[in-house]
This record gives structure tokens, C-alpha cells and sequence, in this order.
């Protein structure tokens, strides 16, 4: 970022999305769908059959995910989409991200 320029927003948000989204690839296009905003985070399967999900980065990229869960992929049925924003007081450290390394995964065992 050029000098003088102000970092923008970022945004930190835990989502619940339920109806019919699971067995219907809403992870895989979860994962795909936060890689090509540029966001961080994951995405799991819930025991009770809703999928759960935590997204973080730009403001506007994760509002535009938000968004992007009210429908999901095409053989999805959203029923409802709830979100919670996350706030934390954390030391800010930058780490590289190794080559090649997945921004946002996919979460086994249901676990938020």
C-alpha cells in the first residue's frame, strides 16, 4: 500500500446458514467463493445440518459473502442466514502466508 494510503476495513463475522446446505457442495463453494474475494477463514458442517462459517478481511468482501450465503451454490434451499460479528482485541502480527497455502478451509467435525 502506497504511503499516506489508509489500510482498509477489515471485518471479522461467524455465520449460520440453514435449510437444505448441506450434501449440496455449499463448502466447496464456500471455500471457492471466499478464495476469489480474497478472505480468510472456514467452513464446517454442523451436526444439526447447518453450516457454520467464519470469514475474515476486507470489509466489503465479507459483507459481499454475507450476501453470497442468503443463496449459496445452485442445488442449496437457504432458509436463513445469521451472522455475528466477531470482535477481538489481538496484537496484530503479519506472518507470511507460505506458497501455495489455503486462505479459507473446509472444517471436519462440526466443530465452530
Amino acid at each position: 500500500m502506497a504511503a499516506g494510503q489508509a489500510t482498509p476495513p477489515t471485518r471479522r463475522v461467524r455465520v449460520r446458514v440453514t435449510g437444505r446446505v448441506q450434501g449440496v457442495g455449499f463448502r466447496v463453494a464456500t471455500v471457492e467463493e471466499a478464495a476469489r474475494l480474497g478472505l480468510a477463514g472456514w467452513v464446517a458442517n454442523q451436526p444439526d445440518g447447518a453450516v457454520a462459517l467464519e470469514a475474515h478481511g476486507a470489509a466489503a468482501a465479507v459483507s459481499a459473502l454475507v450476501v453470497w450465503c442468503g443463496h449459496g451454490p445452485p442445488h442449496a434451499e437457504v432458509a436463513a442466514v445469521e451472522v455475528v460479528e466477531v470482535v477481538e482485541v489481538v496484537e496484530v502480527v503479519d506472518l507470511p502466508v507460505a506458497a501455495g497455502a489455503a486462505g479459507f478451509v473446509i472444517r471436519r467435525g462440526g466443530r465452530p
